[in-house]
């Protein structure tokens, strides 16, 4: 029977521990990774600075990836608490969260069943693609947020016709398009066309496509930032952004990223983890003639084609149809098999991720890897204690799950992710912040003591000059600069400036270092960084 009761307590505290475990947990304290985070927060520091708040640069260069929207809540929180960790992730934290409850208001509202909203809501917060975006200070979360309340609000209006649902729709469009552009409008008019097509409500959504006040508000949304920046750089931005970012992107395989069709084949089971299990009955419903599981499939299928037939592909970009899936495992939380086949993913990555220390020592790098070395040989010394006691609670706590008589497969999964969520978020991603990412924020402060003029050379780690407070062109040191550089790009620095040219080491930790060229020559010359 239909569940009408208030939400439980019980259910109210799950919700709560999901968000915060999911996308507040080591938001603050962990360093920004690379490239994508550090890229982000120069870029804001950088507008912040200059005061012009209509487009960004990046270590002084013009930044065409992506619209404003991020970039403006990403000033506002450090201008609120300053430029650090905390204040660059706080908006994604927040839209994650959003998102969640976004997901489970919905599929409450459709179901009237609180377990089925909260698996749908608690698959979202516990999965590990939506808990990376919702903690990284990328505009991803952003956009899931609005693209999810913009296709929700479709299928309401589909149901239920009216004027306010209509103009949140095109709201919600207009900022996803200053989040990032097209793929904000695109995918809600093409999931929108193929439903009502399939409902045979053709002249519905060509009535609302063609609503002038729709496309009234979504250029009240998009306007007020479009036009002071068209007439600021004559359209610029736009040419590079629509061309490049956007067709180009589509078109042809960027930094080698994706390009098969089978890609995201391979990447949804993981993409979802730990609620992989959960898959098979979710995309059975395509069965069922029931117009709401139409619409989910429709939308998660549309992202899944258009994405598959790609240039340019990353594993996030799937997460545009997550939401849907989500849903769909919530509405088939009766249909959900054994609780030892819906843990078996969980267990699975758990034993991985616990088997780690003794895995990465024995990972074969080739010598010229410098870098990658560098991180791998200091992950394998990062793990401690609380690695091995978090590995080993996991483990018991998913074994009670699996073994426990009387607990529901709905239940056992999430209990599951909460489980796998502790050990990822306090475990695993220290490790990796503390062989990637603490070696860049320790050289950028080791640069800023020494108060030196700094470059980098062919080194993309942006986060070294938010960290350093500065930014840091990327070139060949002049006499009497410092230089950041990774380690597998030392050699070629040394070549291009000459056997003569010494380089003193400053810094050296995992892949990277801080070298001086000093003003004057110097007597030895030093070919390998010192620690």
């Amino acid at each position: 029977m239909p569940d009408k009761q208030r939400l439980p307590s019980t259910h109210l505290l799950f919700l709560l521990a999901a968000i915060l475990l999911g996308f507040w947990s080591k938001i603050s304290g962990i360093p920004l990774f690379d490239l994508d985070e550090g890229a982000f927060s120069q870029a804001t520091i950088e507008m912040v600075d200059s005061g012009n708040y209509l487009s960004t640069t990046l270590n002084g260069e013009p930044r065409y990836d992506k619209p404003i929207l991020i970039y403006w809540l990403q000033a506002a929180a450090v201008k609120l608490f300053g430029a650090h960790e905390f204040a660059f992730r706080l908006p994604s934290a927040l839209c994650a969260s959003l998102w969640v409850l976004l997901v489970y208001g919905f599929t409450y509202g459709f179901t009237r069943e609180r377990r089925a909203a909260l698996l749908a809501a608690g698959s979202l917060a516990l999965s590990l693609m939506p808990g990376l975006i919702g903690h990284a200070a990328i505009a991803d979360a952003l956009l899931n947020l609005l693209l999810a309340a913009a296709l929700l609000d479709i299928y309401r209006h589909a149901v239920q016709p009216s004027l306010g649902k209509l103009m949140r729709i095109y709201l919600w469009m207009g900022l996803g398009f200053l989040a990032k552009g097209p793929i904000a409008v695109a995918l809600p008019l093409v999931v929108s066309l193929l439903f009502f097509l399939w409902q045979r409500r053709p002249l519905d959504w060509l009535k609302a496509v063609f609503n002038p006040l729709g496309w009234l508000m979504f250029a009240a949304a998009v306007l007020p930032w479009a036009y002071p920046l068209y007439r600021q750089d004559h359209g610029d931005f736009f040419r590079h952004f629509l061309l490049e970012h956007n067709l180009g992107r589509y078109q042809n395989t960027l930094q080698g990223h994706g390009g098969k069709p089978w890609y995201y084949l391979v990447w949804l089971p993981l993409i979802v983890l730990p609620f992989t299990a959960l898959l098979p009955a979710a995309l059975r419903r395509a069965h069922r003639p029931d117009p709401l599981d139409g619409y989910l499939l429709i939308w998660f299928l549309v992202v899944f084609a258009f994405f598959s037939f790609s240039g340019t592909q990353l594993p996030h970009y799937l997460l545009y149809g997550c939401t849907p899936l989500f849903i769909l495992f919530g509405r088939g939380w009766r249909e959900l098999p054994a609780r030892a086949w819906v843990l078996l993913p969980a267990l699975l990555l758990v034993a991985v991720l616990a088997a780690l220390p003794w895995i990465l020592p024995r990972i074969p790098i080739p010598e010229q890897r410098s870098y990658e070395s560098g991180i791998v040989t200091l992950a394998a010394a990062s793990f401690s204690w609380l690695y091995y006691a978090l590995s080993g609670a996991a483990l018991l706590a998913l074994l009670v799950l699996v073994l426990r008589r009387g607990t529901p497969a709905w239940s056992a999964v999430l209990g599951g992710g909460l489980a796998v969520g502790a050990l990822v978020w306090f475990g695993v991603v220290p490790v990796v912040a503390a062989a990637q990412q603490e070696p860049v924020r320790d050289a950028a402060r080791r640069a800023r003591e020494l108060n030196l003029p700094v470059v980098s050379y062919h080194t993309f780690l942006p986060s070294f000059s938010v960290y350093r407070g500065a930014v840091t062109p990327n070139r060949s040191p002049a006499p009497g600069e410092l230089v950041f550089v990774r380690l597998d790009r030392l050699p070629e620095l040394q070549a291009e400036l000459g056997e003569q040219v010494t380089l003193v080491p400053e810094f050296k930790k995992g892949g990277v270092a801080l070298l001086l060229r000093p003003a004057a020559p110097a007597q030895a010359k030093t070919t390998e960084p010192a620690s």
